[in-house]
């Protein structure tokens, strides 16, 4: 992981920490009736839980820009390799998360790159609550799921 000028914890009014100095965003992708999850590597925060590519966001990038980058250094996605559909917001005042929840295209390829994940995975849609789930990702997989059943990705 390579420092940015958007790495560092926040002190959110919600009460919670946060990290990502303006924000974090991460990538929903979609395919066949799964979704590419990642098993967080347990030093991480929150770690030994299943969630999707992402991180803090630097200053100058927008949504797409920071969550590509967080899925290719820490997935080894290929950015031309899935489209970009809608955005889910969790917005907390005085910080965010955003997720773009994105079709996949078949030639899309994951694997671990670096020491934040220990392992990635297609998992059906209808058995991602079976995975010991990040806990933002778990309190909004019910809006998640149901933008991708909107969006007909599923």
């Amino acid at each position: 992981m390579s420092a940015t000028d958007g790495d560092g914890w926040v002190e959110c009014s919600c009460g919670n920490r946060h990290w990502g100095l303006h924000g974090a965003a991460g990538l929903l992708l979609v395919r066949d009736g799964q979704i590419l999850l990642q098993h967080r590597a347990p030093w991480v925060h929150n770690g030994d839980t299943w969630g999707i590519p992402g991180g803090a966001k630097d200053s100058h990038e927008s949504i797409l820009e920071g969550a590509t980058r967080e899925a290719r250094e820490e997935i080894g996605i290929d950015p031309t390799t899935f489209t970009p559909i809608t955005v889910h917001t969790d917005d907390h005042g005085d910080w965010r998360y955003d997720t773009i929840i994105a079709q996949a295209h078949h030639d899309l390829f994951a694997h671990e790159l670096n020491d934040e994940a220990q392992e990635v995975a297609w998992v059906n849609i209808s058995e991602v609550h079976t995975k010991h789930l990040h806990p933002s990702f778990a309190r909004h997989w019910p809006t998640l799921q149901s933008l991708i059943f909107e969006h007909k990705l599923a």
